[in-house]
């Protein structure tokens, strides 16, 4: 009888047709304290033959449960063969031996924690955040460190609590750095550069550790003093320290807009003092030149010379000329102005004449600038005594006839 028959003898009772004999006649004519130990023996026999099925079926099961597994996008995993570990860093469906590799998984995003701050509980922890500066001022500084699995078997393997290890180092680093800044340096201005020393810091003892991790960052979350009163005394001192950048600020603003116009208007003026000083130069030369030029001239016919230039005188002068007449009885003053028809037509013709004699001496000053410094002064000579004979003369000598 096959061993599904011996089955259903158990579930059934064993009775009936199925018995193990093949003749059922046999076994009802026995007596019924016959037949209980065979059945019995046959129903153990099957029992134990169905247990053994069934812990070969879970068996199977289990060993294909586990033959199988899983890697994230986000982790890698540590597969142990006989005690001997190696990484598997690709994402997807993998294979693995039962009960002979072991597989363990690591999560490769970015990690942290806080140092001086419990995040659960919100409040700060004493013993990691107070720390004394340089000066032997006390402060609270709370730190969040951000760390990664690097690799993966050095992070199972290398030591029992790689994070635990990681915290202490940080806490060394830190409270080594921060000891040799002064209290001001920490609360206000020396932030940055304190976050960058303990980072050097850290990085190269992680190196020396080799624990698997790498520091991706370590900033300050916070420092403060320890004390409400204290606290209270640094909040001011860094309120007049934003004071004075805010003044700062007004006054590189307030030059940045005056100092464009203030260049503008010295230029303007440097400009304008080149234009008047060329102006003079210029004047001054074309003066040199008609002196020069009149000078000449006088050296050639010295009276017409100076009765020409008495003429052109008395032309400037008498439109502007008061005559005072004392008489006996009262003191009259006449004005110039019934002469002044008849002194300008005389005027007029008079400074045609001269205009055509100044513009032959104009074109002849041209030639002889370069020679103005001697003449000139031979000519203020000349024209002192000129100005002598004008002076001492009560009438205008008529020139010579030929």
């Amino acid at each position: 009888m096959g061993l599904f028959d011996d089955i259903m003898n158990v579930l059934t009772g064993g009775g009936g047709k199925g018995s193990s004999s093949g003749r059922p006649e046999d076994d009802e004519e026995k007596p019924e304290k016959e037949k209980r130990p065979g059945r019995r023996k046959r129903a153990a026999k099957v029992g134990g033959k169905a247990a053994g099925i069934l812990v070969l079926v879970i068996f199977v099961a289990v060993a294909a449960l586990n033959s199988v597994y899983t890697i994230g996008e986000q982790e890698q995993a540590v597969v142990t063969t006989f005690g001997v570990p190696g990484a598997v860093t690709e994402s997807g469906l993998h294979f693995k031996i039962p009960f002979v590799q072991q597989v363990t998984k690591v999560d490769t995003t970015i990690q942290g924690f806080s140092v001086g701050f419990d995040s659960s509980e919100q409040q700060t922890v004493t013993n990691e955040a107070i720390m004394i500066t340089s000066d032997f001022n006390f402060v609270d500084i709370d730190f969040y460190v951000e760390y990664r699995v690097s690799d993966p078997v050095k992070a199972v393997f290398a030591s029992r609590e790689p994070e635990m290890i990681l915290r202490n180092l940080a806490q060394s680093c830190i409270r080594t750095v921060v000891s040799n800044y002064d209290v001001d340096s920490v609360l206000t201005t020396g932030k940055n550069e304190i976050q960058s020393n303990i980072k050097e810091m850290l990085l190269a003892q992680m190196e020396e550790q080799d624990i698997g991790l790498q520091l991706v960052n370590i900033t300050i979350q916070d420092s403060e003093p320890p004390t409400a009163e204290v606290m209270a005394a640094f909040k001011d001192v860094e309120t007049a320290k934003q004071g004075k950048e805010t003044s700062i600020n007004n006054a590189n603003r307030y030059r940045n807009e005056k100092l464009p116009k203030a260049e503008a208007d010295v230029d303007q003026i440097l400009q304008e003092a080149e234009s008047a000083k060329t102006k003079r130069i210029n004047e001054a030369y074309g003066a040199v030149a008609i002196f020069n030029a009149q000078y000449e001239e006088y050296v050639k016919n010295p009276l017409v010379t100076k009765q020409r230039m008495f003429y052109e005188t008395m032309e400037e002068v008498l439109p502007n000329l008061k005559v005072i007449i004392d008489g006996t009885d009262s003191v009259n003053t006449m004005l110039m102005d019934q002469l002044s028809d008849s002194a300008g037509q005389a005027a007029a013709a008079g400074n045609a004449q001269s205009a055509g004699k100044r513009a032959g001496d104009s074109s002849a000053a041209g030639n002889n600038a370069g020679s103005g410094a001697g003449n000139g002064q031979a000519a203020g000579s000349s024209t002192g005594t000129e100005a002598g004979v004008q002076d001492g003369a009560s009438t205008v000598p008529e020139p010579e006839a030929n």
